[in-house]
Protein backbone atom coordinates (compact mmCIF):
# COMPACT_ATOMS: atom_id res chain seq x y z
CA UNK A 1 0.00 0.00 0.00
CA UNK A 2 1.21 2.87 -1.58
CA UNK A 3 1.00 6.00 1.21
CA UNK A 4 1.80 9.90 0.77
CA UNK A 5 1.82 12.14 4.68
CA UNK A 6 1.48 15.99 3.21
CA UNK A 7 2.32 17.96 5.78
CA UNK A 8 4.44 15.79 8.12
CA UNK A 9 5.92 19.07 9.97
CA UNK A 10 2.38 19.36 11.62
CA UNK A 11 3.18 17.22 13.94
CA UNK A 12 6.56 18.99 15.23
CA UNK A 13 9.80 17.44 15.98
CA UNK A 14 10.74 14.38 17.62
CA UNK A 15 7.88 12.18 16.16
CA UNK A 16 8.63 8.48 15.48
CA UNK A 17 6.98 7.56 12.35
CA UNK A 18 7.38 4.18 12.33
CA UNK A 19 4.30 3.17 13.24
CA UNK A 20 2.99 3.96 10.14
CA UNK A 21 5.80 2.81 8.10
CA UNK A 22 4.91 -0.69 9.50
CA UNK A 23 1.65 -0.97 7.91
CA UNK A 24 3.11 0.36 4.34
CA UNK A 25 4.80 -1.06 1.60
CA UNK A 26 6.11 2.40 0.73
CA UNK A 27 6.04 5.75 2.34
CA UNK A 28 6.59 9.29 0.99
CA UNK A 29 6.85 12.18 3.87
CA UNK A 30 6.26 15.50 2.90
CA UNK A 31 6.67 18.18 5.56
CA UNK A 32 4.21 20.94 3.98
CA UNK A 33 2.39 21.32 0.91
CA UNK A 34 0.61 23.92 -0.60
CA UNK A 35 -3.68 22.87 -2.01
CA UNK A 36 -2.26 23.29 -5.55
CA UNK A 37 0.78 20.55 -4.83
CA UNK A 38 -1.44 17.84 -3.64
CA UNK A 39 -2.56 16.22 -6.66
CA UNK A 40 0.55 15.62 -8.29
CA UNK A 41 2.41 14.17 -4.86
CA UNK A 42 -0.89 11.75 -4.66
CA UNK A 43 -0.53 10.46 -7.95
CA UNK A 44 -0.44 6.85 -7.89
CA UNK A 45 -0.95 6.91 -3.83
CA UNK A 46 -3.62 5.02 -2.54
CA UNK A 47 -3.46 6.42 1.00
CA UNK A 48 -3.22 10.25 1.52
CA UNK A 49 -2.54 11.21 5.22
CA UNK A 50 -3.06 14.83 5.24
CA UNK A 51 -3.96 17.14 8.43
CA UNK A 52 -5.01 20.59 7.33
CA UNK A 53 -4.21 20.08 3.81
CA UNK A 54 -7.44 20.64 2.04
CA UNK A 55 -8.06 17.94 -0.51
CA UNK A 56 -11.62 19.57 -1.85
CA UNK A 57 -13.84 17.68 -5.33
CA UNK A 58 -11.73 18.57 -7.67
CA UNK A 59 -8.37 17.32 -6.23
CA UNK A 60 -10.17 13.76 -5.35
CA UNK A 61 -11.56 13.69 -8.86
CA UNK A 62 -8.09 13.89 -10.13
CA UNK A 63 -6.64 10.61 -7.80
CA UNK A 64 -8.21 7.48 -9.29
CA UNK A 65 -6.05 5.16 -7.22
CA UNK A 66 -6.70 7.03 -3.43
CA UNK A 67 -8.85 4.24 -1.52
CA UNK A 68 -8.25 5.82 2.08
CA UNK A 69 -7.64 9.47 3.45
CA UNK A 70 -5.93 9.28 7.35
CA UNK A 71 -6.27 12.76 9.14
CA UNK A 72 -3.84 13.38 11.71
CA UNK A 73 -6.83 15.60 13.61
CA UNK A 74 -10.02 14.88 14.93
CA UNK A 75 -11.70 17.80 12.65
CA UNK A 76 -12.11 16.50 8.51
CA UNK A 77 -13.51 19.60 7.53
CA UNK A 78 -10.87 19.88 5.04
CA UNK A 79 -11.96 17.12 3.24
CA UNK A 80 -14.49 17.35 0.71
CA UNK A 81 -16.38 14.45 2.72
CA UNK A 82 -19.20 13.93 -0.02
CA UNK A 83 -17.17 13.71 -2.85
CA UNK A 84 -14.89 10.71 -0.53
CA UNK A 85 -18.25 9.21 -0.04
CA UNK A 86 -19.37 9.24 -3.94
CA UNK A 87 -15.74 8.08 -4.84
CA UNK A 88 -16.58 5.70 -2.37
CA UNK A 89 -12.91 6.85 -0.46
CA UNK A 90 -12.71 6.26 3.22
CA UNK A 91 -11.70 8.86 5.23
CA UNK A 92 -10.69 7.99 9.23
CA UNK A 93 -9.48 10.52 11.77
CA UNK A 94 -8.64 10.15 15.06
CA UNK A 95 -10.40 10.75 18.65
CA UNK A 96 -8.91 11.48 22.20
CA UNK A 97 -5.23 11.96 21.68
CA UNK A 98 -4.47 14.62 23.55
CA UNK A 99 -7.29 14.41 26.47
CA UNK A 100 -4.50 14.76 28.89
CA UNK A 101 -2.60 17.50 26.92
CA UNK A 102 -5.43 19.53 26.62
CA UNK A 103 -7.13 18.94 30.04
CA UNK A 104 -3.81 20.25 31.82
CA UNK A 105 -3.53 23.07 29.19
CA UNK A 106 -7.33 24.07 30.63
CA UNK A 107 -6.71 23.79 33.94
CA UNK A 108 -3.64 25.61 33.86
CA UNK A 109 -5.39 28.57 31.81
CA UNK A 110 -7.98 28.07 34.53
CA UNK A 111 -5.50 28.63 37.65
CA UNK A 112 -3.52 31.75 35.70
CA UNK A 113 -6.93 33.53 35.24
CA UNK A 114 -8.40 32.74 39.25
CA UNK A 115 -5.25 34.18 40.67
CA UNK A 116 -4.93 37.14 37.63
CA UNK A 117 -1.51 35.80 36.30
CA UNK A 118 -1.29 37.85 33.41
CA UNK A 119 -2.33 40.91 35.51
CA UNK A 120 0.45 40.53 38.49
CA UNK A 121 3.09 39.19 35.84
CA UNK A 122 2.50 42.55 34.01
CA UNK A 123 3.12 44.63 37.66
CA UNK A 124 6.01 43.36 38.18
CA UNK A 125 7.43 43.81 34.91
CA UNK A 126 6.47 47.40 35.09
CA UNK A 127 8.26 47.56 39.06
CA UNK A 128 5.25 47.79 41.04
CA UNK A 129 6.03 45.57 43.61
CA UNK A 130 9.28 47.39 43.97
CA UNK A 131 7.14 50.38 45.08
CA UNK A 132 4.59 48.77 47.01
CA UNK A 133 4.46 49.93 50.78
CA UNK A 134 4.30 46.66 52.19
CA UNK A 135 5.53 43.05 51.24
CA UNK A 136 3.00 41.98 48.27
CA UNK A 137 0.64 43.67 45.95
CA UNK A 138 -2.77 43.40 46.42
CA UNK A 139 -4.31 45.48 43.35
CA UNK A 140 -6.38 42.48 41.48
CA UNK A 141 -8.96 40.24 43.81
CA UNK A 142 -8.17 36.71 43.22
CA UNK A 143 -10.87 33.95 42.92
CA UNK A 144 -10.24 31.27 45.03
CA UNK A 145 -11.63 27.97 42.95
CA UNK A 146 -12.80 25.58 46.05
CA UNK A 147 -16.69 26.25 46.11
CA UNK A 148 -16.67 27.70 43.21
CA UNK A 149 -18.95 26.53 40.46
CA UNK A 150 -17.70 25.25 36.78
CA UNK A 151 -19.56 25.12 34.03
CA UNK A 152 -18.50 22.77 31.79
CA UNK A 153 -19.89 22.96 27.67
CA UNK A 154 -19.23 19.07 26.42
CA UNK A 155 -19.53 15.68 28.77
CA UNK A 156 -17.27 13.93 26.30
CA UNK A 157 -13.63 12.32 27.66
CA UNK A 158 -12.26 15.62 27.63
CA UNK A 159 -14.98 17.71 29.10
CA UNK A 160 -15.39 15.13 31.78
CA UNK A 161 -11.12 14.80 32.23
CA UNK A 162 -11.41 18.32 32.93
CA UNK A 163 -14.15 18.06 35.40
CA UNK A 164 -12.32 15.62 37.31
CA UNK A 165 -8.95 17.59 37.75
CA UNK A 166 -11.54 21.02 38.82
CA UNK A 167 -13.06 18.52 41.27
CA UNK A 168 -9.78 18.02 42.89
CA UNK A 169 -9.81 21.92 44.07
CA UNK A 170 -13.21 21.79 45.35
CA UNK A 171 -15.03 22.88 42.53
CA UNK A 172 -18.70 22.26 42.26
CA UNK A 173 -18.71 21.00 38.64
CA UNK A 174 -21.79 21.13 36.28
CA UNK A 175 -22.44 20.09 32.67
CA UNK A 176 -24.46 22.08 30.56
CA UNK A 177 -26.60 20.72 27.88
CA UNK A 178 -24.96 19.75 24.30
CA UNK A 179 -25.89 22.58 21.71
CA UNK A 180 -28.05 21.76 19.38
CA UNK A 181 -30.00 18.99 21.76
CA UNK A 182 -32.72 19.79 22.77
CA UNK A 183 -33.42 16.42 23.77
CA UNK A 184 -30.96 17.00 26.25
CA UNK A 185 -32.43 16.80 29.71
CA UNK A 186 -29.43 18.98 31.55
CA UNK A 187 -30.14 22.60 31.72
CA UNK A 188 -28.61 24.64 28.61
CA UNK A 189 -25.60 26.92 29.02
CA UNK A 190 -28.07 30.27 29.09
CA UNK A 191 -29.92 28.90 32.32
CA UNK A 192 -26.38 27.54 34.13
CA UNK A 193 -24.83 30.98 33.30
CA UNK A 194 -25.58 33.24 35.84
CA UNK A 195 -24.60 31.02 37.94
CA UNK A 196 -21.44 30.47 36.91
CA UNK A 197 -18.19 31.09 38.35
CA UNK A 198 -16.24 29.70 35.86
CA UNK A 199 -17.10 28.48 31.91
CA UNK A 200 -15.31 26.20 30.12
CA UNK A 201 -15.56 24.98 26.28
CA UNK A 202 -15.06 21.37 24.99
CA UNK A 203 -18.00 20.80 22.54
CA UNK A 204 -17.84 20.83 18.88
CA UNK A 205 -17.91 23.93 16.40
CA UNK A 206 -21.34 23.83 15.21
CA UNK A 207 -23.93 25.88 13.72
CA UNK A 208 -25.41 25.54 16.90
CA UNK A 209 -22.66 26.09 19.00
CA UNK A 210 -21.41 29.00 17.47
CA UNK A 211 -20.61 32.38 18.85
CA UNK A 212 -22.69 30.00 21.64
CA UNK A 213 -21.21 33.07 24.18
CA UNK A 214 -22.62 35.91 23.04
CA UNK A 215 -22.89 39.18 23.70
CA UNK A 216 -26.56 38.89 25.55
CA UNK A 217 -25.11 35.23 27.39
CA UNK A 218 -21.87 37.20 28.80
CA UNK A 219 -24.23 40.06 29.98
CA UNK A 220 -25.55 37.22 31.93
CA UNK A 221 -22.51 36.31 33.48
CA UNK A 222 -21.63 37.52 36.96
CA UNK A 223 -19.07 40.08 36.57
CA UNK A 224 -16.31 38.19 38.02
CA UNK A 225 -16.76 35.11 35.79
CA UNK A 226 -14.29 33.55 33.56
CA UNK A 227 -13.91 32.26 30.03
CA UNK A 228 -12.22 29.34 29.10
CA UNK A 229 -11.81 28.34 25.40
CA UNK A 230 -9.62 25.39 24.44
CA UNK A 231 -12.33 23.72 21.84
CA UNK A 232 -12.49 25.66 18.92
CA UNK A 233 -12.83 29.27 17.39
CA UNK A 234 -15.96 30.72 16.88
CA UNK A 235 -17.81 29.12 19.90
CA UNK A 236 -17.46 32.91 21.43
CA UNK A 237 -18.26 36.41 20.21
CA UNK A 238 -14.82 37.49 21.08
CA UNK A 239 -15.23 40.80 20.25
CA UNK A 240 -18.35 41.03 22.74
CA UNK A 241 -15.88 39.20 25.50
CA UNK A 242 -13.30 41.53 25.00
CA UNK A 243 -15.57 44.75 25.16
CA UNK A 244 -16.88 42.65 28.90
CA UNK A 245 -13.73 42.49 29.53
CA UNK A 246 -12.49 45.47 29.13
CA UNK A 247 -15.65 46.90 30.95
CA UNK A 248 -15.15 45.25 33.89
CA UNK A 249 -17.96 42.88 33.45
CA UNK A 250 -15.96 39.38 32.92
CA UNK A 251 -13.30 38.60 35.34
CA UNK A 252 -11.09 36.62 32.94
CA UNK A 253 -10.72 35.01 29.14
CA UNK A 254 -8.50 32.45 27.79
CA UNK A 255 -8.23 31.38 24.99
CA UNK A 256 -6.23 28.88 23.02
CA UNK A 257 -8.11 28.79 19.51
CA UNK A 258 -9.23 31.81 17.26
CA UNK A 259 -11.46 31.57 14.26
CA UNK A 260 -8.59 32.13 11.90
CA UNK A 261 -5.19 30.41 12.57
CA UNK A 262 -2.76 31.38 12.15
CA UNK A 263 -4.14 34.50 12.35
CA UNK A 264 -2.11 36.29 9.66
CA UNK A 265 -4.18 39.02 9.82
CA UNK A 266 -3.86 39.42 13.67
CA UNK A 267 -7.07 39.46 15.99
CA UNK A 268 -8.50 41.75 18.23
CA UNK A 269 -7.54 39.51 21.13
CA UNK A 270 -3.86 39.55 20.34
CA UNK A 271 -3.80 43.26 19.82
CA UNK A 272 -5.35 43.84 23.69
CA UNK A 273 -2.74 41.48 25.23
CA UNK A 274 -0.89 45.14 25.78
CA UNK A 275 -3.86 46.28 27.43
CA UNK A 276 -3.80 45.64 31.49
CA UNK A 277 -6.52 42.67 31.46
CA UNK A 278 -7.05 39.66 32.69
CA UNK A 279 -6.27 38.19 29.37
CA UNK A 280 -4.46 34.84 28.08
CA UNK A 281 -4.57 34.01 24.75
CA UNK A 282 -1.92 30.54 23.63
CA UNK A 283 -1.24 29.42 19.92
CA UNK A 284 -3.62 26.42 20.03
CA UNK A 285 -0.61 24.54 21.61
CA UNK A 286 -3.23 22.46 24.56
CA UNK A 287 -2.40 19.79 22.13
CA UNK A 288 0.82 19.98 21.42
CA UNK A 289 2.80 17.43 23.97
CA UNK A 290 5.17 15.14 22.84
CA UNK A 291 2.80 11.97 24.23
CA UNK A 292 -0.44 13.14 22.16
CA UNK A 293 1.53 14.07 19.08
CA UNK A 294 2.97 10.26 19.24
CA UNK A 295 -0.28 9.13 19.77
CA UNK A 296 -1.79 10.53 16.77
CA UNK A 297 0.82 8.97 14.78
CA UNK A 298 -0.08 5.04 16.69
CA UNK A 299 -4.23 5.96 15.68
CA UNK A 300 -3.76 6.27 12.76
CA UNK A 301 -1.33 3.07 12.10
CA UNK A 302 -4.23 1.90 13.82
CA UNK A 303 -6.66 3.37 10.91
CA UNK A 304 -4.81 1.67 8.66
CA UNK A 305 -4.77 -1.14 9.81
CA UNK A 306 -7.98 -1.37 9.29
CA UNK A 307 -10.02 -3.36 6.27
CA UNK A 308 -11.01 -0.83 3.98
CA UNK A 309 -14.67 -2.50 3.64
CA UNK A 310 -15.48 -1.78 7.20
Amino acid sequence: MHAVILDAASLGDGIDLSPIRERVSRLEVHDFTDRDEAVARLEGAEVAIVNKVVLDAETLAALPHLRLICVLATGTNNIAMDEAERRGIAVRNVAAYGTASVAQHTLMQLLALANRLPRYQRDVAEGRWGKSPFFCLMDHTTLQLEGKRLVIVGQGELGTRVGELAGAFGMEVVFAARPGAEQDARPTLAELAPTADVISLHCPLTEASRHLLDADLLARLKPSALVVNCARGGMIDEIAALDALRAGKLGGLAVDVLPEEPPRDGHPLIDALSEPLNLIVTPHSAWISPEARQRIVELTADNLSRPLQD
